[in-house]
């Protein structure tokens, strides 16, 4: 079920221009552990769902030394004051945390967070160029 899952994910992310590859990570069991999403700028992705409904999309960026975002539910009890708890959003750092804006449906989540990669990437760029 999630390995399906995971390759649908692969799949709706590679359709997104700012995906260079894709690969669903095992755990010595063979069980899926998450899928990993490689991007243009060389970062990664990791998507993590579970079947209980709990997930985490963490874009990784301290390899560019530009911080860490994630969309994810943990029920941390740190977060209860978040308007979208237990949904929360650590915008660019650990500690940063915000409402989350995207859909409890990972298919459509998926396209979300992408979009919001997308966007910090190009932004970058242009100020860049």
């Amino acid at each position: 079920m999630i390995l399906r899952l995971y390759r649908k994910l692969g799949e709706l992310a590679e359709e997104q221009l700012i995906v260079v590859s894709t690969r669903i990570i095992c755990l010595p069991s063979g069980e899926p552990q998450k899928l990993r999403i490689y991007l243009i700028d060389e970062t990664i992705l990791d998507v993590w769902v579970s079947s209980s409904g709990k997930y985490s999309y963490h874009w990784d960026r301290r390899m560019i030394q530009k911080g860490v975002y994630r969309f994810d539910n943990a029920p941390h009890i740190k977060w209860l004051g978040v308007k979208t708890y237990p949904d929360h959003f650590h915008y660019g750092s650990e500690e940063n945390v915000i409402e989350s804006s995207i859909t409890k449906e990972p298919e459509k989540a998926i396209v979300q967070v992408l979009a919001f990669i997308k966007t910090v990437i190009l932004k970058e760029r242009n100020f860049s160029q």
